[in-house]
């Protein structure tokens, strides 16, 4: 316990950024995420408790968002969809050897930082005239489900995308629905997660502390910032780190 107890500073404080890009603009995972690495836990433990500690940190969006979701609540098809997706990619991750997985890592943080440095042109390309809900979109939507229970960073930015490509909703109503579908996707990993004992609890704990001050404090900063700073820090946070993870093998 000692050992763990030494590593926790790191990624607390890494938390604390991650809750306040989260709250406003997404990303948080490529900081929180590393810090878990470079404290020394290993890559499945570290994946496990991060999603741990971003789901606990992030479950006061939901209420936020209460309003807009009470036009959504029939849309149960998407909520067991991404429940599913999520079951079969947590247990997924389980089921890759550690080594795999550690050599996945820059890979998937490259691939999670394309897709948020993307995001802006997906949304624009497809600011669409399709009329479809997203309860239509199951198939895309259990495939990004998986990707969110095995890995996680860059869910939220990938539902943005997807819904924005297939739905004639408000931005508004399609950020409410990805709120309510990141909440149950990351939840339900943690099921598994901690069956098999995958989640550091004292680092998962301490770091959804952090999330939730990042989350109500330094969003407050963050948003003072202009957007396309903030997105820039974060795709920088993210290039570095999947750098990093390359060099370091």
């Amino acid at each position: 316990m000692t050992h763990v107890d030494a590593h926790l500073v790191v990624p607390f404080l890494a938390a604390i950024v991650a809750g306040a890009l989260n709250s406003a603009a997404g990303g948080g995972s490529f900081i929180s995420f590393p810090a878990l690495l470079i404290a020394g836990f290993p890559p499945i433990a570290a994946n496990a408790t991060n999603n741990t500690a971003m789901w606990i940190g992030n479950m006061g969006s939901i209420g936020g968002f209460r309003e807009d979701l009470a036009l959504e609540r029939k849309q149960v098809g998407a909520i067991v969809t991404s429940v599913a997706g999520s079951l079969a990619g947590s247990i997924l991750l389980l089921r890759t050897p550690e080594s795999a997985f550690e050599r996945a890592v820059p890979y998937l943080l490259a691939f999670a930082t394309i897709v948020f440095a993307a995001s802006p042109l997906l949304r624009r390309g497809s600011t669409s005239s399709s009329d479809r809900s997203p309860v239509a979109t199951l198939g895309p939507l259990l495939l990004v489900s998986i990707y969110g229970g095995y890995f996680g960073a860059g869910i939220g930015i990938m539902l943005l995308a997807l819904f924005a490509a297939t739905s004639a909703l408000s931005l508004i109503r399609v950020n409410a629905l990805k709120n309510l579908l990141v909440f149950f996707v990351n939840g339900t990993a943690v099921i598994p997660f901690a069956i098999a004992h995958a989640i550091v609890w004292p680092a998962a704990l301490t770091m959804a502390v952090g999330a939730v001050a990042g989350g109500y404090g330094g969003a407050r900063i963050i948003r003072r910032l202009p957007p396309l700073a903030v997105r820039v820090i974060v795709i920088a946070i993210g290039g570095g780190m999947s750098a990093y993870f390359f060099v370091r093998g």
